[in-house]
C-alpha cells in the first residue's frame, strides 16, 4: 500500500470492523490525530466484546503510560511492553544501569483482525506517517495480507506476547486513576475529530470500502504466494541463535537475482558484508539500485554519517546510488508516488525488488541495527506488479538525486527536474556547511554497531 493514506484508512477500517479479536505490534504510536482517534477505536473494540491485545515497544510510546494504563484495566485488552523501562521519568536514565537490555527494541509493525487479514510493513502509528500533519512525511509501504499467511504473522504475534521481552503493562505503568478510566482518550479523540485534519480524516475513513470489499464474494486481492520472514523474538534478550534471525535469510535472496535488485532503505548501513554482497551482484551483471536518505532527508543524522563511508566503495563497484531529495517535484502522469510532490519529504520504507518479480515489504532497514539488535519482520512476495511499484520510485528521477564519481574520484549530485532541466552539485545537495562538518565528526565516533 504505497498511498500514505491506504493503510490509515484500512487500519481504522478494520479495527472497527473487528468481531473476535484484534493484536497490535508496533514500535512507535505517537499521541497526534492518527494516534488519538486509532487509540479510541482499539477501546471501543474491547467495548464491544473484542479481545484485544497491544503490544508495544516501551521506547516509542512518550506521553501515553496514563492512557495505556487505563486500557489495561478494560475487560476484553491486554496490553504489554516490551523490554520496558523500569525508570518512567526521564526515560534515558536507565540507559545507565541497563544499556545492552534496553538497546534491543521491537521493531515489528503489525495489525490482525480476527485471524483472518493482517496489515504489516514500515509504518509506525503516527500522522508523519500517513500522509497528515505538518513536517517532512515518511514514505513507506505496508501491505495487507488475507489466506495462509496471516496464520504465521499471528502465530508470531503469539511468540513474542509470550516472550520474556514483553511485561505486562499492570507490573510496569502507574495503577490508573479512580473513575472512568478511558475518559482521557475519549477527550483526546474528540478533541482530533473536531480539527480540520481529523475531520477529513474521518471522512476519509467514512469513505474508506476496504472492509466491504473484503467481505465481498470476490474481494479485490491480488492473489500469490509469499514468503513470512521474521526475527525470533530470543533476539530481545540477545539470545537468538544465527538461524533465528532474519538478516541470515536475505544473503541467499539477494544472491539469486540474475537482472536486477533495486533496494530501498531509509536508513542505509551496508557494512562490509553488505557491500560485498551488492558488488558481487554488481560484477556478474545484476543492475544493483539502491535509495535512501540524502543528508538533508535524512531524520538521523548520525546513520548518515556511518553511511557517507561505503558511498564511494559501492559506486567504484558499479552499484547505482540514489538519495531522496527533501523537495521532490514530481511531473504529471508520473509513476512515481504523486504523495512526494509539493511537500518535505523523508524516507521510512525498508523494501526491495528482485528481477521484477519478487517484493520485500517490512521493517528491516538495511543497518547494523535491525540486522542484530531490532526485531523485524517481512514477507517477500512473489508480484511482478508490486515490484514494479518499488521500481518506479527508482526509476523517477524528478524524486531522487543520482550520485557519480569523478575521475578523481569525488561525488558529484545529480537532480533532474520534472521540466528535465538537470542541476548538478559538488558538495550534499541542500544542507549547510554546519550539517556537513557534523555528520562528518560522527563518522569518527565508534558507534556504527548501534546505528
Amino acid at each position: 500500500i504505497p498511498d500514505q493514506t491506504g493503510p490509515n484508512r484500512g487500519g481504522r477500517s478494520m479495527a472497527r470492523a473487528a468481531e473476535e479479536s484484534l493484536d497490535l505490534q508496533y514500535y512507535i504510536w505517537e499521541t497526534d490525530t492518527t494516534g488519538w482517534l486509532l487509540l479510541d477505536e482499539v477501546r471501543r473494540a474491547a467495548e464491544r466484546g473484542v479481545r484485544v491485545r497491544l503490544l508495544l515497544d516501551d521506547n516509542g510510546i512518550p506521553g501515553l503510560d496514563a492512557e495505556l494504563a487505563a486500557l489495561d484495566a478494560m475487560q476484553n485488552i491486554e496490553v504489554r511492553l516490551f523490554n520496558p523501562f523500569v525508570l518512567r521519568h526521564p526515560k534515558p536514565l536507565n540507559y545507565l544501569f541497563d544499556f545492552f537490555r534496553l538497546n534491543r527494541r521491537m521493531h515489528n509493525k503489525s495489525m490482525t483482525v480476527d485471524g483472518a487479514v493482517t496489515i504489516l510493513g514500515g509504518r509506525n502509528i503516527g500522522d508523519v506517517y500517513f500522509d497528515q500533519g505538518t513536517g517532512p512525511h515518511h514514505f513507506d509501504f505496508d501491505v495487507l495480507v488475507a489466506g495462509p499467511t496471516v496464520a504465521q504473522v499471528a502465530e508470531n504475534f503469539d511468540r513474542y506476547w509470550d516472550s520474556p521481552s514483553a511485561y505486562p503493562a499492570g507490573l510496569i505503568l502507574p495503577q490508573p486513576e479512580p473513575g472512568p478510566t478511558t475518559s482521557r482518550i475519549v477527550e483526546a479523540a474528540v478533541r482530533e475529530a473536531e480539527t480540520l485534519r481529523g475531520s477529513a480524516y474521518l471522512a476519509a475513513i467514512a469513505a474508506s470500502e476496504i472492509v466491504d470489499r473484503l467481505r465481498s464474494d470476490t474481494p479485490d486481492l491480488h492473489w500469490t504466494t509469499l514468503d513470512f520472514l521474521t526475527d525470533d523474538p530470543a533476539k530481545g534478550i540477545g539470545r537468538a541463535t544465527q538461524d533465528q534471525l532474519m538478516v541470515e535469510r536475505l544473503p541467499e535472496i539477494f544472491e539469486g537475482a540474475t537482472q536486477s535488485v533495486d533496494l530501498v532503505s531509509a536508513y542505509f548501513i551496508p557494512r562490509e558484508r553488505g557491500v560485498r554482497i551488492l558488488s558481487d551482484l554488481a560484477a556478474r551483471g545484476v543492475r544493483v539500485r539502491v535509495l535512501t536518505n540524502g543528508l538533508a532527508s535524512n531524520n538521523v543524522a548520525s546513520v548518515h554519517s556511518a553511511y557517507m563511508g561505503y558511498r564511494r566503495q559501492l559506486l567504484s563497484a558499479g552499484v547505482e546510488l540514489l538519495e531522496l531529495r527533501p523537495d521532490p517535484s514530481v511531473a504529471p502522469g508520473s509513476r512515481a508516488f504523486s504523495m512526494l510532490a509539493g511537500s518535505p519529504a523523508s524516507l521510512h520504507a525498508k523494501t526491495f525488488a528482485i528481477d521484477g518479480a519478487q517484493a520485500f515489504i517490512g521493517s528491516f532497514n538495511f543497518d547494523p541495527r535491525s540486522a542484530a539488535l531490532n526485531s523485524e519482520m517481512g514477507v517477500l512476495i512473489d508480484s511482478p506488479k508490486l515490484a514494479s511499484r518499488i521500481t518506479a520510485a527508482l526509476d523517477a528521477p524528478e524524486l531522487t538525486y543520482s550520485l557519480e564519481l569523478t575521475r578523481d574520484e569525488k561525488i558529484v549530485w545529480r537532480a533532474t527536474d520534472a521540466d528535465g532541466s538537470v542541476h548538478e552539485f559538488q558538495t550534499e545537495p541542500m544542507t549547510t556547511f554546519h550539517a556537513r562538518a557534523l555528520v562528518w565528526l560522527g563518522s569518527w565516533l565508534p558507534i556504527e554497531w548501534i546505528l
